[in-house]
């Protein structure tokens, strides 16, 4: 680890609460250790950390090399900030991001604030890494295949989309079934006539159909 993250670390040590920590851990289901540094403080650490060292993308990856779970917040956020400068070349390392301490605190904002921006910046792309991840053995990545387009409203690619959610529609991962649940809720704020007739016309796990329906079914819109 270079010199300007080790000053990170130190600061990020610096502000480590054993206390918090426990909670913070406990709530994640115990899958990742925690410093306990919350977020409003890991967050201002971080933008002052990157006003005095201008952000490069080698070090997205790095920070997950560190086991607790503030060092993979930073690199999403430091991902993010540089997502304009973020080339396709660079999908591999997303994707590794995706892979490694996999949960879906990082995995849905990589998926679809990075993969996604830069899928939506290079579409003809969409098909080529869409497919690898649809196939993957890696639930994470079927979740990415899902979840990328979640902010593309009207560049939606519908079809590509209900493809995507028919083919792990039977699914009995609880994260798949709410992934599929939530890009239908998102999409249903586009075009609300096309997804209510796709959730009436395919067969989707109680979860999938209940998460897809929340903002149709909203209080005050239906008569």
């Amino acid at each position: 680890m270079n010199e300007p993250l080790k000053q990170l670390v130190r600061k990020l040590e610096d502000a480590r609460d054993p206390e918090a920590a426990a909670a913070m851990s406990a709530y994640m289901r115990d899958q990742f250790p925690f410093l306990g540094v919350r977020t409003p403080v890991r967050r201002q650490l971080l933008k002052v950390f990157l006003n005095e060292h201008p952000p490069v993308k080698e070090w997205i990856p790095l920070m997950w090399e560190k086991p607790e779970r503030e060092y993979q917040y930073c690199g999403v956020d430091i991902a993010l900030s540089l997502r304009k400068k973020l080339e396709p070349s660079d999908l591999p390392m997303i994707e590794e991001c995706i892979v490694s301490r996999s949960w879906w605190d990082t995995v849905d904002l990589l998926a679809s604030n990075a993969a996604g921006f830069l899928l939506r910046k290079y579409p003809q792309l969409q098909a080529e890494y869409g497919e690898k991840w649809l196939r993957s053995d890696n639930m994470w990545l079927n979740r990415t295949a899902i979840l990328f387009q979640l902010h593309y409203k009207e560049a939606t690619d519908e079809a590509l989309l209900y493809r995507y959610i028919r083919e792990h529609a039977s699914s009995n991962e609880i994260f798949i079934q709410k992934a599929v649940g939530w890009a239908l809720r998102e999409y249903s704020k586009t075009n609300p006539a096309s997804v209510e007739a796709f959730i009436g016309q395919e067969e989707l796990k109680p979860l999938s159909r209940r998460e897809g329906m929340k903002w149709l079914n909203r209080p005050g819109k239906r008569q």
